[in-house]
């Protein structure tokens, strides 16, 4: 009678713990980090330094952000408008072809491959004074820290405007391409070449 009544005890404390737990695990899952919207992008503690505050995903930033799926966690590090034409040769206003078209997608899937975490990173969230060292999808080893003044920075690419938000992908908006050196050989743009040619 008596290990009878230890069992039920055993199975009644049992029961309560899982109870316990399960409460444990729904009141945390409750609590969840807040999204970044695209509404709150111009906030002044997220943009640092002398970049303009009224930068959106131009053309090319929106193709590359395009091709991720918005459901899973990535952090894009997307070049400005500015930077693809600098630094790449693609304007966005200009009418391509289909062929060139073609060599256009390549190239900014290519940036992709070489600009994107498959993780979130906020800035907020990055330690002050240390750097964090990622792999893009490609392989390219990344590193990202905070410069003197608080702003991003990505394989010495600073950023213009960070953490905006699609879907669960988080987008910086870079002042130049985060590549390797043989892809920025490859896309340099002709009039660079024909001045190196000069000097």
């Amino acid at each position: 009678m008596m290990i009878g009544k230890m069992f039920n005890q055993s199975i009644f404390k049992m029961l309560m713990l899982v109870l316990v737990c399960c409460m444990i695990v729904v009141v945390l899952s409750m609590f969840k980090l807040p999204d970044v919207s695209i509404g709150k992008m111009n906030d002044s503690s997220k943009i640092r330094g002398i970049y303009s505050k009224n930068e959106i995903l131009a053309k090319f930033g929106e193709m590359m952000v395009g091709m991720l799926p918005d459901d899973l966690a990535f952090t894009v590090f997307v070049p400005s408008e500015k930077a693809f034409e600098r630094d790449l040769g693609l304007r966005a206003n200009h009418s391509y072809d289909p062929k060139e078209l073609d060599n256009v997608y390549a190239t900014v899937s290519h940036v992709l491959g070489f600009s994107t975490i498959p993780r979130k990173i906020y800035t907020d969230l990055l330690p002050d004074g240390k750097g964090l060292s990622y792999d893009s999808i490609s392989g390219f080893a990344l590193y990202i820290s905070k410069d003197f003044d608080g702003v991003l920075v990505v394989n010495r690419v600073r950023a213009k405007q960070v953490n905006l938000k699609r879907g669960e992908v988080v987008v910086h908006i870079m002042d130049g391409v985060v590549m390797d050196a043989e892809f920025e050989q490859s896309v340099k743009p002709a009039d660079e070449d024909e001045m190196a040619i000069k000097d």
